[in-house]
C-alpha cells in the first residue's frame, strides 16, 4: 500500500466494523442475507462447516445473532428438513440469542419480574433444538457449547454447567468459544470465584499448542474480574503490575495465526490490553491486525465498543485497514 493510499485512509479516518469480529468473507455475505431475511444463505454457511468446530461455532453464534427475532423462520426450515443438525443447532443458538435479548436490567425493578420470567421461558425454547442437533451429530461439540450459554443464561446447578462443558471438550478440547463459556461460568459475575477462573484459564493457556489463540483467554479473564469487583474504571486501573507480566509472558506463545477464526477477537483482546497498560507497540501491532473489525469483548466493559476502539486507535495513532 502506497503513501498517498495511508494518507487516503487517515484523512477518512479507520474504518470500523463492530460485531463481525472475522476474517470469513462467506459469513460475512451470510450474516447480510439473513439480516435481508434470506435464510437459506445462513443455511448454506452452516452446513459447510461440517467437521470444523471452530468456524461452526463461530458461523451459527454469528448466524444467531443475525436472526434475532427471526426463529420462527429457521423452526419453519427445519419442519421441511427434520433431519438436518444445521438447522436444529441454529434454531436453538437463535432461541438463546433471543432470550439474552430480553434479559431484565436489574436496575428495571417494576418489570423485572415480568421480564425475567420471558426471558427464563425464551431460554427453555432452546434446550429441544440443541439437544435434536446434538442427537443428530454424535461427534460434534458445538451444540454442547451453546448449551453452556444455556446453562449459565437459566443459572442452572454446577453439575448441569460442568456436564454441558465436559460435553463440548470430550468431542473437541481446544475449542475456543467452549473456552470462553467456562470462563464465564467460573467468573465472580456469574457466581463463581476470580481464583477458580483463573486457575482454569492458566491451565488452558499452559496446554494449548503453541499458535492457538487461548492465551487471549487471560486478558479476558482479567477484565472479567475487574468488572465483577466492580474495581475504578479508568483507563489504568485494568491491569496490574502482576497481572500484565502474565499476559505480556505468555502473548508471545499465540503467533497470530491468522487462519484460526477466532484471530481477530484475539488481537483486540491483546489489543485493548495493552493499550489500557500504555504498552503502545503491542498494542498497535494488534489493533491493527484487525482489520477494524470490534469484538463486542472486551471493548463493551469499557463503554461503547466503537466508541472505545475509536479512541483506543486514535491515542495510538493506529489506521486498521
Amino acid at each position: 500500500m502506497g503513501v498517498a493510499e495511508m494518507d487516503r485512509i487517515r484523512a477518512r479516518g479507520p474504518r470500523v466494523i463492530v460485531d463481525r469480529p472475522w476474517a470469513d468473507a462467506m459469513l460475512d455475505d451470510a450474516v447480510t442475507a439473513v439480516r435481508r431475511k434470506i435464510f437459506e444463505a445462513g443455511t448454506v454457511a452452516l452446513g459447510a462447516t461440517r467437521g470444523d468446530p471452530e468456524s461452526r461455532a463461530l458461523r451459527v453464534e454469528a448466524l444467531a445473532k443475525a436472526a434475532v427475532g427471526f426463529s420462527r423462520s429457521i423452526e419453519a426450515l427445519t419442519s421441511r428438513d427434520q433431519g438436518n443438525p444445521d438447522l436444529w443447532l441454529w434454531l436453538g443458538r437463535t432461541r438463546i440469542e433471543e432470550a439474552w435479548a430480553l434479559k431484565p436490567d436489574v436496575k428495571a425493578r417494576a418489570v423485572q419480574a415480568q421480564r425475567l420470567q420471558a426471558f427464563q421461558q425464551a431460554m427453555e425454547s432452546a434446550r429441544r433444538p440443541l439437544l435434536t442437533a446434538a442427537a443428530l451429530a454424535p461427534s460434534d461439540p458445538v451444540p454442547w457449547e451453546s448449551m453452556m450459554w444455556f446453562c449459565l443464561g437459566l443459572d442452572r446447578p454446577r453439575q448441569e454447567k460442568d456436564a454441558a462443558w465436559f460435553e463440548a471438550v470430550r468431542r473437541y478440547p481446544t475449542l475456543f468459544p467452549a473456552h470462553v463459556a467456562r470462563l464465564m461460568t467460573l467468573s465472580p459475575a456469574w457466581g463463581g470465584s476470580a481464583q477458580e477462573m483463573l486457575k482454569f484459564v492458566r491451565e488452558a493457556v499452559s496446554q494449548a499448542p503453541d499458535g492457538d489463540p487461548m492465551p487471549a483467554l487471560l486478558p479476558l479473564a482479567h477484565f472479567e474480574q475487574v468488572a465483577a469487583e466492580r474495581s475504578p474504571m479508568s483507563r489504568g486501573g485494568w491491569f496490574s503490575d502482576e497481572a500484565l507480566r502474565e499476559v505480556v509472558s505468555h502473548a508471545g506463545r499465540w503467533l497470530g495465526r491468522s487462519g484460526h477464526p477466532r484471530a481477530v477477537e484475539a488481537h483486540n483482546l491483546f489489543g485493548a490490553a495493552f493499550y489500557l497498560a500504555d504498552l503502545r507497540r503491542p498494542a498497535r501491532g494488534h489493533l491493527m491486525r484487525t482489520g477494524g473489525r470490534v469484538s463486542r469483548l472486551p471493548w463493551s466493559y469499557l463503554g461503547d465498543p466503537a466508541q472505545q476502539f475509536l479512541r483506543a486507535c486514535g491515542r495510538l495513532n493506529v489506521v486498521p485497514v
